[in-house]
């Protein structure tokens, strides 16, 4: 847009919003605007230098940002992040005036204290952690429907973030667990401006950079608590931000244990019926913090029936299950069994409530009698029909007896994965259990045959 003046926008926002503290200049280095703790609005500082010491003596990190736009071309020019020498920013500023370009001092504000920066515009709400609102830019940022965005990030943070209502403006924004920017809110604005039609809502996915934040089985159950769906109340312990409430209570007053990966690992960390204590759990499975970004505390459900439904290849779903709590079914170390044609009934009826706003889905659920939970929720389809997992015709078929344990798989997996060879598994174990979780993922063409 001609003549689009980053700072006038900023200038004109701080009067009703909160924005990061910042001073601004011209190319020539003439100040132009400046909001920051300790001056009234507008203040005049005698000097470059003086506005850069005010910002960085306001700024808690005592570290800045620059950002740098011509009018005519407001995108496409440098950011400077994170500087905190006085000469070293005043430089900077000096080498961007000379290429005839209008800058923005702001405080640095920390994108690594647990929240997200992202960007509302039309019924889509992008953001990611750990980054600046750019991270629209780059792959992985979690994309929502702008309703459901908010009530998550709600949950998650304890405060609706404060953001403009009209949904033709696109609104660069970030939020944080400790109050910030020049009226010390948790949600500070970056640019608001009407480039143009405003999008449609994303479609959900993950994994994503938000997910991995949480923990893979933490988003999914956010998920399906924001559509609607019956979630026990869960406590999320995370690594990275304070813990966090969701979901309904279920009367039974007992707790489980869930280790919640970044990313989906079928069977491979603890799930303890009763109490445990979360950091010593953390510290024996993934000492490195690598792989677990939380622990759930999950009210349990009294279960009559549990087990897993998956989206078949025909689109219909499967369901799986067993009678009482389903953690040895899920293990594949107990069969399927038959359901009562009402509890498969009442979640094939839910499987379709979450694919009308998912599409196809796969989740784990228990049954109280009354009612289905969903105590995990994964989107997708199986490609696999039947007894099939995944379909293929390899010329070579590794057999696995069940009995073995699902360790055993996972060796076989890491063995023949990326060879074209596939795994048929000999035992009683159900196509919705971890073992089918596994080949699925890996995309390895398997099957389940019964013991001789």
């Amino acid at each position: 847009m001609p003549g689009h003046f980053k700072d006038d926008i900023l200038d004109r926002l701080a009067r009703r919003a909160n924005i990061a503290q910042f001073v601004s200049f011209g190319p020539d280095l003439v100040q132009r605007h400046a909001w920051v703790r300790g001056f009234q609005p507008g203040h005049r500082f005698d000097s470059v230098e003086e506005a850069v010491a005010a910002v960085l003596a306001a700024s808690p990190e005592a570290s800045v940002n620059i950002r740098s736009w011509e009018p005519e071309n407001p995108k496409s020019r440098s950011f400077v992040y994170g500087r905190r020498e006085a000469g070293e920013v005043l430089a900077e500023l000096r080498r961007l005036s000379g290429e005839g370009l209008y800058t923005i001092l702001n405080e640095t504000v920390d994108v690594r204290d647990g929240g997200v920066s992202g960007v509302a515009f039309g019924d889509a709400l992008e953001f990611a952690p750990g980054d600046t609102p750019r991270c629209v830019e780059k792959p992985d940022a979690a994309g929502l429907p702008r309703d459901l965005g908010l009530r998550l990030l709600e949950t998650v943070y304890g405060f609706r973030p404060n953001l403009p209502a009209k949904v033709v403006q696109r609104v660069e924004f970030s939020l944080h667990p400790i109050r910030r920017g020049y009226r010390g809110e948790h949600t500070a604005l970056w640019e608001v401006e009407e480039p143009g039609p405003p999008p449609s809502a994303p479609r959900i996915t993950w994994p994503n950079r938000f997910s991995r934040h949480l923990g893979d089985k933490a988003f999914g159950l956010l998920i399906a608590d924001a559509l609607g769906l019956p979630v026990p109340r869960t406590q999320v312990i995370p690594r990275g931000l304070a813990p966090f409430w969701f979901g309904t209570g279920t009367g039974t007053a007992e707790v489980w244990i869930r280790t919640c990966p970044r990313e989906q690992v079928p069977g491979r960390f603890t799930t303890h019926h009763g109490w445990t204590d979360p950091f010593r759990l953390l510290q024996e499975e993934d000492p490195g913090g690598e792989l677990i970004a939380s622990i759930l505390a999950q009210e349990g459900v009294e279960a009559r029936f549990s087990g897993a439904l998956l989206t078949g290849a025909d689109g219909e779903p499967v369901v799986e299950g067993v009678a009482g709590a389903g953690d040895r079914f899920m293990l594949g170390r107990q069969a399927p069994e038959d359901l009562p044609p009402e509890i498969a009934g009442s979640l094939r009826d839910l499987c379709r409530r979450a694919a009308s706003k998912l599409g196809p889905v796969r989740f784990e659920w228990a049954h109280d009698g009354a009612r289905p939970w969903v105590v995990q929720l994964h989107r997708g389809a199986s490609a696999g029909w039947g007894r099939v997992i995944f379909p293929g015709e390899p010329e070579r078929f590794h057999p696995l007896e069940t009995a073995q344990g699902i360790d055993a798989l996972r060796a076989l997996i890491t063995r023949i994965e990326g060879t074209g060879e596939g795994v048929v598994l000999i035992g009683h174990v159900g196509v919705t259990s971890h073992f089918g979780d596994l080949l699925r993922r890996a995309r390895i063409p398997s099957r389940i045959e019964e013991p001789a």
